[in-house]
């Protein structure tokens, strides 16, 4: 019972967030005040899991039963590919690059979390590869506040697999250089 009670509690909040959110003007408005909650709650930011997506209420229906579809292959973002996104937002740096990548894999692919390897393996293709990735990542890392964070480091030398996630000042600040 206490399970089908937590249930009815998630719906109820769902159903009050989706009101709320469907009066904003648009998606960056929506998104803006869901990162806000998340970081006031202490949540993670980022792309929600397919399963969770999959039962978020879109549309309610006339007697106000929620109607669930899955909105996990709708974009989160306007750019359809990497490249797209780059030419939108004219990096400069070397860390600008692993900023923006990093946003990529991120936000628009859903990525919990990203490895150097992969940032650069993405930038190779556009011929954008940065010579020293980590020290890129290090950059976004050192600014206050942080744009990039170090989650964890596999292994003990120097070239150990890193894992990063962008924060929501990096989020932020990769979308003021695509809206210029």
């Amino acid at each position: 019972m206490v399970e089908h009670e937590a249930e009815d509690d998630e719906f109820v909040a769902m159903r009050a967030v989706f009101g709320a959110l469907k009066g904003l003007p648009d998606d960056e408005a929506r998104m803006r005040v869901l990162s806000y909650a998340a970081s006031r709650l202490g949540l993670a930011t980022g792309v929600p899991s397919a399963k969770i997506m999959q039962a978020v209420p879109t549309e309610l229906t006339d007697d106000g039963e929620a109607e669930a579809i899955s909105v996990a292959a709708r974009p989160p973002t306007k750019f359809a590919t990497f490249a797209e996104l780059f030419d939108a937002a004219h990096p400069k740096s070397n860390a600008d690059k692993a900023l923006v990548v990093g946003y990529w894999l991120q936000v628009c692919q859903g990525a919990e979390n990203f490895s150097g390897l992969a940032a650069n393996t993405e930038l190779k293709h556009l011929g954008e590869a940065v010579p020293n990735i980590t020290n890129a990542i290090d950059g976004l890392k050192n600014q206050k506040p942080a744009l990039a964070l170090q989650l964890k480091k596999s292994g003990k030398s120097q070239q150990a697999r890193k894992s990063y996630k962008v924060t929501v000042a990096g989020v932020k600040a990769v979308e003021a250089m695509i809206h210029g």
